[in-house]
């Protein structure tokens, strides 16, 4: 059920000329130096083309791609349906990518990393960041609390302090920094470098860290 609800949470999201991918984990590679680069391993793709869309017919021009495999009982008619037309198997992620300067591509066909990215590139990566449940303004915000367990203190050093006057305004300001829940969010990392390609493995190195948990959904994006 997580990979058919991840399909209808990301396939409206428009992306300029990417890839659909999943997070692996980190690891390091010694660059040309010899200094220890921390990077993200992403597989990226292959991704087949579910549907073109064209100005005549959308009013706009985009490919949507699918990428992961979803059991068909916990995918819809209609969209078993779409797959079929496409000559796929049900994708447990759909994405748009706009502006492809790729060949055209037609519906069924397949897109691969090393058609994408080039090594050295710098990409964009979109996920979902892990989620840390409610958390209070120490963890959330960085607060360091009373930080004096003395001078009629007590149980004071994580709490929020004050939030307002009493008198004026007599309530609480939005955007007021308090306690909530923490992460879960949708989060584009920019300009990340592309350190090593794998086209045999669809495995993609980037230069520093990727938002989400191991085997999230991340999208690429040049």
């Amino acid at each position: 059920m997580e990979a058919f609800r991840l399909m209808f949470l990301i396939q409206n999201i428009i992306i300029v000329n990417g890839i659909i991918g999943k997070k692996i984990g980190m690891t390091s590679i010694f660059d040309e130096a010899g200094r220890n680069v921390a990077c993200t391993v992403i597989e990226a793709g292959p991704c087949v083309v579910t549907q073109v869309k064209t100005e005549e017919t959308d009013g706009y021009s985009a490919i949507q791609m699918g990428f992961g495999e979803a059991k068909e009982k916990n995918t819809t008619k209609p969209m078993l349906g779409h797959f079929k037309q496409a000559g796929t198997t049900a994708k447990s992620v759909l994405a748009e990518f706009r502006n492809f300067n790729l060949v055209p591509k037609a519906i069924g066909e397949l897109v691969k990393v090393e058609e994408i990215f080039l090594e050295g590139d710098y990409v964009n990566a979109i996920g979902t960041s892990k989620g840390k449940g409610f958390q209070g303004v120490v963890k959330r915000h960085g607060f360091s609390g009373v930080n004096d367990a003395t001078h009629g203190q007590h149980n004071r050093q994580r709490a929020p302090g004050s939030i307002g006057a009493s008198s004026y305004p007599s309530r609480v300001f939005k955007g007021m920094r308090m306690a909530g829940r923490t992460g879960n969010q949708r989060i584009t990392v920019r300009n990340l470098q592309v350190l090593k390609i794998f086209p045999e493995q669809n495995i993609l190195l980037v230069k520093g860290a990727v938002p989400g948990h191991k085997g999230s959904i991340v999208i690429l994006e040049k």
